[in-house]
């Protein structure tokens, strides 16, 4: 089974976010781990936040069914981008037998994309509605 997801994002939509809200923001929609490697980079926020979004996409659910933070988008040392899945949202890409992914992210000056791909061997022998 293959899944995709993919979404874009305005930069200056999270950049009002924050200066609206702050840490309760950031809080909100990036782990500490998160906010630590984008070390206040709007663009660099979005771009994840653009991933969380394609991630929810690919487990055929939307964020409604697994929380913001249960998609975690971290870099290696080489800068390369790789997902950490957690809670609810581990749980759902197990039952739907999706065990690996890719992501990529990617940006402008005023736009964020993030797209995620999922396989899998079993569980999605059914169609999946979103």
């Amino acid at each position: 089974m293959l899944a995709t997801g993919i979404d874009l994002i305005e930069i200056e939509r999270v950049r009002r976010g924050l200066q609206r809200h702050g840490s309760r923001f950031a809080d909100r929609f990036f782990t500490a781990r998160e906010q630590a490697q984008c070390a206040g980079r709007v663009a660099s926020l979005a771009g994840r936040f653009a991933v969380k979004e394609a991630v929810g996409k690919a487990l055929g659910t939307g964020i409604g069914d697994v929380g913001w933070k249960d998609i975690e988008v971290l870099n290696d040392d080489r800068g390369r981008p790789h997902l950490m899945l957690h809670n609810a949202a581990e749980r759902l890409a197990a039952e739907r037998g999706l065990n690996e992914w890719a992501i990529s992210l990617s940006h402008t000056a005023t736009h964020a994309v993030g797209l995620a791909v999922a396989q899998g061997g079993e569980g999605l022998d059914r169609e999946v509605a979103p």
